[in-house]
């Protein structure tokens, strides 16, 4: 919270006094007694000031602001001195302290002083976000690949709700990546440093599924034979990734809501509560409203998890990321083969392009490494296109051709003339017969 301030003073009195007109002036304060208490529950992100005495037993102001600033260099610290103390607190904002208040001091200067920091620092937490998002986007280009205006969105979407404390409903084919979305949710956002568990909803049998979530006790059941943590308490301040979820069984379901609703569990065998704090990331191919209307989910736990939702493109829809998903496959399976993948030639690519990839990008890498290995043609490895007249076909593999290469370039017209070879007038006549606009391409659109 960009209200938030951190008190630290050996004197209650004053900690009562500056507690009682920050909270009149609408901030959230925390208070402690010593520097050392201080740094051992400072967030490690922590986004508002800290306000300190110079003078404590123990480890003083000066040695506080020393250790924060170890941490975070950009952290405002605002330093509470005596009259002797003045000319050690100017060195010290020499040294990197924000301001220096000499008691006694009056609740208007503090709350000036106070202001003029958090604006400071919601510029400085600002600035860092852009320079992390930035980051962030570069890498996550990486991982899920594509050039498609359907990639490049779910990327935005993803870099969005990374960093929001919300559940996210994933919703695709099988094959699509929903588990990689899922795993990019979590490694750019803030729960990165904690566990990221995966359960497949589809793949446990309904009279194990309790104890698979919420874990057991010694003896809770035949079998149980020693006390287990659960999926949900193992994930306990990171992300659970239940894939499948609309195959959870009904029962397990009410419990699941209950958990999200009240942020405790308890383990089977034990009547003792359990707080977790968990993110669910769920996966599904069928609308789980649909499902909720058909009797076979609840609508309550449907719309619980259901706060945002990522709709990611079938292959068959980004056609023009497939050269690129496919030859980067292929590179990734010769690589751990230890040999080179041949190229494709024009025909094998048209195939390729033409085809429905009904199994998705797990199909595609599929064809992928036994293109790497030699074992076959991947255009003989297809079943063949039906329906299409040659001309059709030529039309399809032509109009892909250029909307790749437009994606590849973000649009920019000499790099797709020179990649392709086509005079403008050609070029023109093209994209508007295929009615591909430039703009639709551009960096950033």
């Amino acid at each position: 919270m960009l209200n938030s301030v951190i008190v630290v003073d050996d004197e209650a009195s004053i900690r009562g006094a500056v507690e009682q007109w920050l909270n009149l002036a609408g901030f959230d304060v925390q208070l402690f007694a010593r520097a050392q208490d201080c740094l051992a529950h400072l967030p490690g992100h922590f986004p508002g000031v800290v306000i300190t005495d110079v003078r404590m037993p123990g480890m003083d102001g000066m040695g506080l602001l020393q250790a924060l600033q170890a941490r975070d260099a950009e952290l405002p610290v605002i330093l509470l001195t005596g009259h002797g103390d003045v000319p050690m607190a100017v060195q010290a904002m020499r040294d990197g302290a924000y301001d220096f208040l000499e008691k006694p001091f009056s609740p208007e200067a503090l709350l000036a002083s106070l202001r003029r920091a958090l604006d400071k620092r919601q510029l400085v937490l600002e600035n860092r976000r852009l320079q992390e998002r930035e980051g962030h986007r570069d890498e996550l280009e990486g991982r899920l690949l594509g050039v498609s205006s359907g990639l490049q969105q779910l990327r935005r979407q993803v870099l969005d709700l990374a960093a929001l404390p919300v559940n996210v409903v994933i919703r695709g084919e099988t094959g699509s990546g929903k588990e990689l979305v899922a795993r990019c949710l979590h490694d750019f956002g803030p729960r990165a440093d904690k566990a990221f568990v995966a359960l497949n909803c589809a793949a446990i049998p309904e009279q194990l599924f309790e104890a698979e979530l919420f874990g057991h006790e010694s003896g809770a059941f035949t079998g149980a034979q020693g006390k287990r943590i659960g999926k949900l308490e193992y994930a306990h301040g990171g992300t659970l990734f239940l894939d499948e979820i609309e195959s959870m069984p009904l029962a397990q379901q009410a419990k699941l809501l209950r958990v999200l609703q009240e942020q405790t569990l308890e383990r089977l065998g034990s009547n003792r509560s359990i707080a977790v704090d968990v993110r669910i990331v769920a996966a599904t191919k069928p609308d789980l409203l649909d499902e909720a209307r058909a009797g076979r989910f609840r609508e309550d736990l449907a719309y619980r998890l259901n706060v945002a939702q990522l709709r990611l493109p079938a292959l068959r829809e980004r056609r023009e990321d497939i050269p690129l998903l496919f030859e980067h496959l292929a590179h990734a399976c010769a690589q751990r083969l230890g040999r080179s993948a041949a190229a494709l030639t024009g025909a094998q690519l048209g195939q390729l392009l033409s085809h429905d990839w009904p199994g998705n990008v797990r199909e595609l890498a599929n064809a992928a490494e036994r293109h790497a290995m030699g074992l076959a043609d991947p255009a003989q490895s297809l079943p063949p296109v039906s329906g299409q007249s040659l001309a059709a076909q030529q039309e399809s593999f032509e109009a892909h051709c250029l909307r790749a290469a437009l994606a590849r370039h973000h649009g920019d017209i000499k790099a797709v003339l020179h990649e392709l070879q086509l005079p403008r007038r050609t070029l023109n006549e093209k994209m508007q017969r295929h009615g591909l606009l430039r703009e639709v391409f551009l960096k950033g659109e």
